[in-house]
């Protein structure tokens, strides 16, 4: 009896702590280039985030690992190893992505393949822009989530650079938008917990 009764309390102890415990929610920024307006979307984004108290939002800037081009080095770098490493400790993400000439950045594919494992049984939101909302750099990056074994959520805020954007540079998104911001983090958290078990 001891026993069994051992081995359900441990069990029942670990859900408790897994259901109590918040998550970790990385808000990846999509772009490396000079004068890039992602940092002002994760911003916006991430202060939206912070309000609801559901889990732990932070700014992961991809620029900041100082990736080199995949298979192009011994990769040995110190930012491949810390890239995985913050990846590692992060139970869902939020990406933020330009599309460029029908795609997403090459910065954005190349920190993607540099991990494997740090990406697998997690969940993942989309909040893309440009001149048609970003839309179909976004249904390239859920391709490339789908082989990586990222499970990427349904609501998808869409920002245009005509509507959102202020001559292309300063971001002033419409009010429009915090629903669906809001709606897709609610996907991300409860799809990020559920998956968080499997893993």
């Amino acid at each position: 009896m001891g026993f069994i009764d051992k081995l359900f309390g441990n069990s029942a102890k670990e859900e408790d702590k897994m259901t109590t415990e918040k998550l970790n929610i990385g808000i990846i920024l999509g772009s490396t280039r000079e004068g890039r307006v992602s940092p002002q979307v994760g911003e916006w984004v991430k202060g939206i985030a912070d309000k609801r108290g559901d889990a732990n939002y932070e700014i992961v800037d991809i620029a900041d690992f100082n990736l080199p081009f995949l298979g192009t080095t011994d990769g040995t770098e110190p930012g491949i190893a810390k890239w995985n490493e913050k990846l590692a400790n992060l139970d869902g993400f939020v990406f933020i992505v330009q599309e460029y000439n029908h795609s997403i950045t090459g910065a954005l594919k190349n920190a993607l393949d540099f991990a494997r494992e740090a990406w697998n049984n997690k969940a993942a939101g989309i909040v893309s822009y440009g001149s048609t909302g970003g839309a179909r750099a976004a249904e390239h990056l859920r391709g490339i989530m789908g082989e990586l074994m990222i499970a990427d959520v349904r609501v998808h805020p869409t920002l245009s650079l005509f509507t959102d954007f202020e001559n292309g540079s300063v971001f002033k998104p419409q009010s429009l938008h915090l629903d669906n911001v809001n709606a897709m983090l609610d996907q991300v958290n409860s799809w990020s917990g559920a998956l968080k078990t499997v893993r």
